[in-house]
C-alpha cells in the first residue's frame, strides 16, 4: 500500500503554519491598549481613566458647598449623582460597574443609611464587587467617598 500526496492538502498546510508564525509574531508586538484620561484639570488626579476596556472613576465626594448641610443620606446621594455623572460622560453606566469601594466616616453611624442610599442606586441585576471601610477622610464634614471601576 502507499501513501499518495496531495499536493493540495500540503499546500493548505503549509500556508495554515506560516499564518499561524505570522499570527505570533504580529501579537506578540501589538501596541499597547491606549489609555484616555478625561477631567484633567485637577493636577492631583484624572477624574476619568479608560484602559483597555475598563473605566475608572476617581473616588467621589457630595458636593463641596454643601457638606454642612447635607446628612450621611444627602452625601451619598449626591456622590452617587456625581458617579453617574461621570459614567455617562465615559461612555457607560451603573449596569456595567465591576467594582465598588467606599469609604465612610464612622461605620456605626453611618453604615445603615449610606448603604440604603447604595442598594436603592445599583442595578440590582448588575451588581458590582463593593468593600465598604471606615477612614478619615479629607475634610471634617465629608462622610462618605465612593470610587467604582466599570466596564465600557
Amino acid at each position: 500500500m502507499g501513501f499518495a500526496l496531495d499536493t493540495n492538502a500540503m499546500l493548505s498546510g503549509a500556508i495554515g503554519a506560516a499564518a499561524v508564525l505570522l499570527l505570533g509574531r504580529l501579537i506578540g508586538k501589538a501596541p499597547a491598549p491606549a489609555t484616555e484620561r478625561l477631567g484633567t484639570t485637577d493636577p492631583r488626579a484624572s477624574a476619568i481613566v479608560k484602559h483597555n476596556g475598563l473605566v475608572y472613576i476617581s473616588g467621589q465626594v457630595a458636593i463641596i458647598d454643601k457638606l454642612g448641610e447635607s446628612d450621611i443620606t444627602a452625601q451619598t446621594q449626591q456622590t452617587l449623582a456625581k458617579v453617574d455623572a461621570l459614567l455617562a460622560q465615559a461612555g457607560t453606566d451603573k449596569s456595567k460597574l465591576i467594582e465598588g469601594r467606599i469609604w465612610v466616616l464612622d461605620v456605626p453611624q453611618h453604615f445603615a443609611k449610606m448603604n440604603a442610599v447604595w442598594n436603592a442606586w445599583v442595578d440590582p441585576n448588575n451588581k458590582p464587587v463593593r468593600y465598604c471601610v471606615q477612614s478619615p477622610m479629607a475634610r471634617p464634614n465629608i462622610l462618605v467617598e465612593i470610587q467604582v471601576v466599570a466596564a465600557q
